[in-house]
């Protein structure tokens, strides 16, 4: 009868591990090991988002004016060094010139004093307020937004065409001025401070 070599104990107890185990997981992490983790992992807060890759900041719509400007275009303030507003065969005077940028068709600045004074929305533009008001907008549309404007004969054209200037615009702080056409439709759209906000030729 031949010898059968002895096992030591430690072998015998890693077979029947492993017999008891089915064997391990590809990668060497067992199963159990693995549900151990997850159970002592700590919880994730609910007001803890789960991690994702950081989106990038989305910049505010470009075709949105509000009382504070346009883009970069500020009431107020210089036109910005290094940006597309500037001089092109506009009338211009020492003291007072229009600014256009090829980035918003449709819209030019008045600028006094070497600040932006108003911002003026006109035909050829998609720009619109917040609210969702912008060239082509109906009069109706405009009152549902913007109750209690001062309203004006229009100097050019018959009425019903009409100036809508925001009550506070005598104060000094940048104030909205809508123009109504005769078709009840809004024509242009100005944000400014007076007295330029009440200009009716551009520079005039």
């Amino acid at each position: 009868m031949r010898n059968i070599p002895a096992f030591s104990a430690t072998a015998l107890m890693a077979l029947s591990l492993a017999a008891c185990s089915g064997g391990e997981p590809a990668g060497g992490a067992s199963a159990t090991g693995a549900a151990r983790e997850e159970s002592t992992a700590p919880a994730m807060d609910a007001t803890q988002a789960a991690p994702t890759e950081t989106a990038p900041a989305m910049p505010p719509s470009a075709n949105v004016i509000g009382l504070e400007g346009l883009g970069d275009l500020k009431i107020g303030q210089p036109v910005p060094k290094g940006s597309t507003w500037a001089q092109r065969g506009a009338q211009a005077s020492d003291a007072c010139s229009t600014v256009t940028s090829p980035d918003y068709p449709g819209v030019y600045a008045i600028v006094e004093q070497d600040k932006v004074r108003r911002i003026t929305v006109g035909k050829r533009s998609d720009v619109k307020l917040v609210e969702g008001i912008g060239v082509g907008a109906t009069e109706k549309d405009v009152v549902k937004w913007f109750a209690g404007f001062r309203e004006e004969a229009h100097k050019y054209e018959n009425a019903p065409a009409k100036y809508l200037t925001a009550p506070n615009a005598a104060s000094g702080d940048p104030a909205l001025r809508f123009e109504i056409g005769q078709d009840g439709k809004v024509s242009l759209i100005h944000v400014g401070t007076m007295p330029v906000l009440g200009y009716v030729e551009g520079c005039l």
